[in-house]
């Protein structure tokens, strides 16, 4: 074991148990280690398990029905699905964004407020001073300062994901976990989203799903390939684009299989 790695995963399956996938295994296998304050990018075909792994790293499979996990996933030294974990506490630490930003029905400073009242009981004083330094961190408060107050749905699409992001790091996590975070962002924006998520590595250890293999290349420390629910290679970007290991791997940065 990597004695840098902050998330541990051994023995990982995932199996579906419903009408549409029958005791399918969607994640088979899996085991990794994930490095501290790198930025890992899962990559695949679609419906290959990207986004099933991702979401196992903060149990959001307990609220889907009829899902079974078997094996251990570690963060930070503790075994997240032990019967005694505490879920809000693991989802303080390890956060979420999906793929289509999220904001709140509330005020943009409700938004990044959020997860402050719940898992902190702050002074006002300290809770401006949290929510402001939030925003500057994803370079969204001298857009919105003067308007604070007002509905977060009314930012433009790209402003939201930031705002989003905002949120989701305002409660100090060890890991942040993004879905696609660019997908659904013009080209300005999700610059502005990949330049915000190699500034936050610094501090945090991401984890990203990607189906753009240019935007893996610009951003990823480690790069994880999974296909039809296993992890095919695993290794650092440099050597994953320019000396892949396995002929599917090959076969998918050049293209063949989509």
């Amino acid at each position: 074991m990597n004695s840098t790695s902050i998330i541990k995963i051994r023995n990982l399956n995932i199996t579906y148990d419903n009408h549409c996938k029958k005791n399918l295994p969607a994640i088979k296998n899996i085991n990794l280690d994930i490095p501290k304050n790198k930025i890992t990018m899962i990559i695949g075909p679609s419906g290959c398990g990207k986004t099933t792994l991702l979401k196992s790293l903060n149990r959001l499979h307990d609220i889907i029905d009829n899902v079974k996990v078997e094996g251990k996933v570690e963060i930070a030294g503790e075994d997240i699905y032990h019967p005694q974990h505490l879920i809000p506490e693991l989802r303080r630490k390890v956060g979420l964004v999906h793929q289509k930003p999220t904001p709140l029905p509330f005020s943009i400073k409700k938004n990044v407020a959020y997860g402050l009242k719940i898992h902190n009981k702050l002074k006002r004083e300290e809770l401006n001073k949290k929510v402001r330094q939030s925003l500057e961190k994803v370079h969204l408060w001298d857009e919105v300062k003067d308007r604070l107050e007002s509905s977060a749905t009314d930012l433009s699409v790209g402003q939201q994901q930031r705002l989003s992001i905002a949120r989701a790091i305002a409660v100090s996590p060890e890991v942040l976990l993004c879905d696609e975070v660019t997908s659904a962002l013009d080209p300005i924006s999700s610059k502005k989203v990949e330049e915000l998520m190699v500034s936050l590595s610094k501090d945090l250890t991401i984890v990203v799903v990607s189906h753009v293999l240019r935007q893996v290349r610009r951003l990823a420390d480690y790069v994880i390939f999974i296909y039809l629910g296993k992890i095919v290679e695993y290794g650092p970007t440099e050597t994953f684009f320019n000396n892949p290991q396995k002929k599917l791997t090959k076969n998918y940065i050049n293209g063949l299989i989509s």
